[in-house]
């Protein structure tokens, strides 16, 4: 782009006395002067276009070439500082002494030979800062424009300030919950105390063997690390804070704040999955910050956040599945019906942005995740129902897939929280749930001969009369949203939410290790039982027991508790291993064949939901707590917020 069409985009930016605002208001002025009909002959207005012209290029070669001007072009255009000349070393003695036997004229020749290179450095350097900034979005520069400002700000104040830069300062207000007592039953409490223990022995093991890495190989003892985090380390530190904090273990989650704090970096050129991302570390710190207070927290979540908006640039805003945190260049997955989005990928961020907006304030994130909103309900729905796959150029579904397992599960998930989270103000959100539910219901809930009541896959209007380990957390959604549903709909939910407890215990207990598979059949004359080696697995998930811990919640039922204690035994007995806990290949099987890896939401969320299961409900109660889909508390946003928030000037 030619330097003086940079004027009117980016002169904006520049102060009064600057070069952004005298030569564009003076270039803009002399145009319209010159546009008076008649004013001139023709060959006068020649004469003065050729004075005008090299009266330009004057000034921008003398912008480009004389020393250090292209350090002011780069700071008034491009915002960002200029470069600053190496401090002496201490003592202020000069950095090169001059070598013997130069007189004046070499220091000259070496000199001007320096500059030249200086020079040539800075002008590339503000070509390179210029085709970046063509290349932001408007609400980056804005951005930066306003961090900029607040850095001016901050440093006319002396530099001080409590909150990390860029953001506005908060007093921080631990929500209602955080902490509870302790179970009342001695019973429970011992149980709880199990729980405790093994959250204690993953994480030593975590500790000892792969500190720092993603996960655990506990049967090899050794890291592990999956390429959906990329170059971005430490999923099972950020995992596991909120869960260490409600357990009250202080050493370790301290130790856990310091690895954060020192060695938690983004700055990667990796390629990353955005939604395994997003709820796992930015729902991960965010958690952490609402539980403790501490800014690092925050300062890391808003970091992260800010490093996944390029994911949005597609034509319709739908995000890529897939990003690079460094080159912002993103793509979908190329199995995934000719290179759509997944429902459940970015369809499980809102909660999460909406979050980052309200402590960054900063409305960027909440505008990309209500923008999906807009795009989906544009679209046709075949049955009501939301088909897996929607391509992000066209806006157009791709294969009529519908699944509330794995692919989708989670988008509806948060649609329900979504409306939770607002304080029941996000009316949107509800209509879209409770319209999704009705359609479920009507087609892919079915029930057994047995009894058994599942929610099977629907291809194109083919059922296929399967259920995923996965679709087990609907049991706990259908109960959550009961209390919204329609008035005669309440007690329905409550029972569909129990049904499907039911149904996935049954998975659980027709196997011989008693954990339940991938996924589980009923058809061919089989119920709740996998068919398929390659769904005979299990993985250390926690859908089923995140069932029981709504179901206890909503119902006090006490076989809840007892379902989930048999799965606490089961993991005793099969999982755990000297080096931490392993999934296992077979839970059919007679003799465990462990995959040697331990989950980060083995932390996060099995042991979790398994200890919130046996303490009283004021541990995170539902009326000030949502949980994300990786099991991170977030407090409601209540409507009396803002009077309760004090924003510090």
């Amino acid at each position: 782009m030619p330097a003086a069409s940079l004027l009117p985009l980016f002169g904006s930016a520049a102060g009064p006395g600057t070069l952004g605002g005298p030569a564009g208001s003076g270039a803009g002025g002399g145009g319209r002067k010159a546009a008076g009909p008649g004013a001139f002959r023709l060959t006068e207005k020649f004469v003065l276009l050729l004075v005008f012209s090299a009266f330009i290029t004057l000034c921008f070669g003398a912008i480009f070439f004389l020393p250090d001007s292209s350090k002011l072009l780069s700071g008034v255009f491009f915002h960002s500082a200029a470069l600053q000349p190496p401090p002496p070393p201490p003592g202020g003695q000069p950095r090169a002494p001059p070598q013997p036997g130069g007189g004046p004229a070499a220091a000259a020749a070496a000199g001007g030979a320096g500059s030249l290179e200086r020079i040539r450095a800075d002008h590339e350097r503000a070509l390179r800062e210029a085709k970046e900034t063509l290349q932001k979005l408007p609400e980056e520069i804005r951005r930066d424009i306003r961090q900029d400002k607040e850095k001016l700000l901050q440093d006319a104040r002396g530099g001080k300030e409590s909150g990390p830069p860029g953001l506005p300062q908060r007093l921080f207000r631990q929500p209602v919950g955080a902490v509870g007592q302790e179970p009342a039953d001695p019973d429970v409490r011992q149980r709880r105390e199990k729980i405790k223990e093994m959250m204690k022995h993953a994480w030593d093991n975590y500790k000892r063997y792969a500190w720092g890495l993603n996960e655990l190989k506990p049967v090899s003892k050794q890291g592990h690390s999956s390429n959906l985090f990329g170059n971005i380390q430490g999923a099972t530190i950020v995992d596991a804070l909120d869960t260490l904090y409600i357990m009250e273990m202080k050493e370790e989650f301290k130790e856990a704040k310091e690895w954060v704090e020192k060695n938690l970096d983004f700055n990667v050129n990796a390629e990353i999955s955005v939604f395994e991302v997003n709820i796992r570390f930015v729902g991960g710190l965010l958690s952490a910050y609402y539980l403790s207070g501490e800014e690092v927290f925050r300062k890391k979540a808003v970091e992260l956040g800010e490093k996944l908006l390029p994911a949005f640039n597609t034509p319709t805003g739908i995000p890529w599945a897939l990003l690079n945190i460094k080159s912002g260049i993103g793509r979908n997955w190329p199995w995934a019906s000719g290179g759509s989005s997944i429902l459940a990928e970015f369809g499980t961020l809102h909660l999460e942005f909406v979050h980052l907006s309200h402590l960054s304030g900063n409305p960027v994130f909440a505008e990309k995740v209500m923008n999906i909103r807009k795009v989906l309900n544009r679209l046709d729905k075949p049955e009501g129902l939301y088909p897996n796959y929607l391509n992000p150029s066209s806006g157009q579904w791709g294969q009529h897939h519908v699944s509330i397992g794995g692919l989708g599960d989670s988008f509806y998930e948060y649609l329900l929280k979504a409306w939770l989270m607002s304080d029941k103000t996000d009316e949107d959100g509800k209509k879209m749930y409770y319209d999704a539910v009705q359609a479920i219901e009507t087609h892919l809930i079915r029930k057994s001969s047995g009894g058994l009541t599942y929610i099977a896959e629907w291809k194109g209007g083919l059922l296929e009369h399967k259920m995923g380990h996965l679709t087990c957390f609907a049991g706990g959604m259908f109960a959550l949203g009961a209390d919204g549903a329609p008035s005669d709909k309440t007690g329905h939910h409550i029972e569909l939410g129990a049904e499907i407890a039911r149904t996935c215990h049954e998975s659980y207990d027709r196997t011989r290790m008693k954990l339940g598979p991938e996924a589980f059949r009923f058809d061919g004359g089989v119920e709740a039982i996998a068919t398929r080696q390659n769904e005979k697995y299990y993985i250390l998930r926690p859908e089923v027991i995140e069932t029981y811990m709504y179901m206890w919640r909503l119902t006090h039922d006490p076989k809840y508790r007892e379902w989930g204690w048999e799965a606490v035994e089961a993991l005793e007995k099969h999982c755990r291993v000297d080096g931490g806990y392993s999934g296992l290949r077979d839970v059919y099987n007679n003799h465990e064949s462990h995959d040697d890896v331990q989950q980060s939401f083995f932390l996060s969320e099995t042991l979790k939901y398994l200890y919130l299961l046996f303490s009283e409900d004021d541990l995170l109660p539902f009326e000030h707590w949502v949980f994300n889909t990786e099991a991170h508390p977030l407090p409601v946003l209540h409507k009396d917020d803002g009077n309760k928030e004090e924003n510090q000037k």
